[in-house]
């Protein structure tokens, strides 16, 4: 797959991870983006940028993954709303006690199944560590998902969980930075865009906060995505 990444395209890869990188990074639209690459002398139109952020955002995501330094142990978990195909869907999100993207899982429902299948997949992520303490809200589904975890010893009986609203303020201004992309975006089309479109928002904001330590500055972000999205990666 990887040799294969943008063998066939009509455009650089550079120009292509640009559009990428500031679709996902910025609040701009993909009109926003054709505009600006028009002022560069680059014709491309909103369907085929919009069909590279598709494309290329799990890629990014998934190769990023490696990179990201290691999260507490102190987690703060909570849901918020984004719209699929005009109707309310949930993204749970996660973060550390220091503000630290733990993990991110798109579901149509607000369930305890959904809550379950987000705490496997931030468990299963390589830099994560076992949690000492979940925060939550006190909705019942959530409750009830870390009590069966803990039960069949995904999470270990030791781990504690709160339920304190106040506390979970960390995640609930950290969704602020997703929620202004996701506003502008006036609602996904399907279930499979609107996850892959978010795996590389939110990849992209735990560039933002400094969780891939290689990454300093602006000039080094480029220079990273585009290293580990070469065709060689």
């Amino acid at each position: 797959m990887s040799k294969s990444l943008f063998i066939w395209k009509h455009f650089e890869k550079e120009i292509i991870l640009l559009c990428v990188r500031w679709y996902l990074k910025y609040p701009l639209s993909y009109r926003n983006l054709v505009e600006m690459m028009a002022e560069r002398g680059i014709n491309v139109t909103h369907t085929t940028i919009m069909r590279w952020v598709h494309q290329y955002s799990p890629v990014l995501e998934e190769r990023m993954r490696k990179h990201l330094r290691k999260t507490n142990d102190s987690w703060r978990l909570d849901e918020t709303y984004i719209n699929i195909k005009g109707k309310d869907a949930y993204l749970y999100r996660a973060v550390d006690s220091a503000g630290d993207t733990i993990d991110f899982y798109v579901s149509e429902r607000r369930t305890k199944k959904a809550a379950k299948q987000f705490l496997k997949k931030a468990l299963k992520a390589k830099h994560n560590q076992m949690p000492r303490v979940i925060t939550t809200d006190r909705y019942n589904a959530t409750e009830m998902a870390i009590l069966e975890e803990t039960y069949y010893g995904d999470l270990k009986c030791t781990t504690e969980h709160r339920m304190c609203k106040y506390l979970n303020n960390i995640v609930e201004q950290d969704h602020r930075f997703i929620k202004r992309k996701t506003r502008r975006m006036l609602g996904f089309k399907s279930y499979e865009t609107a996850k892959r479109t978010i795996s590389g928002i939110e990849i992209m904001h735990m560039i933002h906060k400094g969780q891939v330590e290689r990454i300093r500055c602006v000039h080094s972000e480029v220079q990273f995505i585009n290293k580990i999205m070469s065709d060689a990666a």
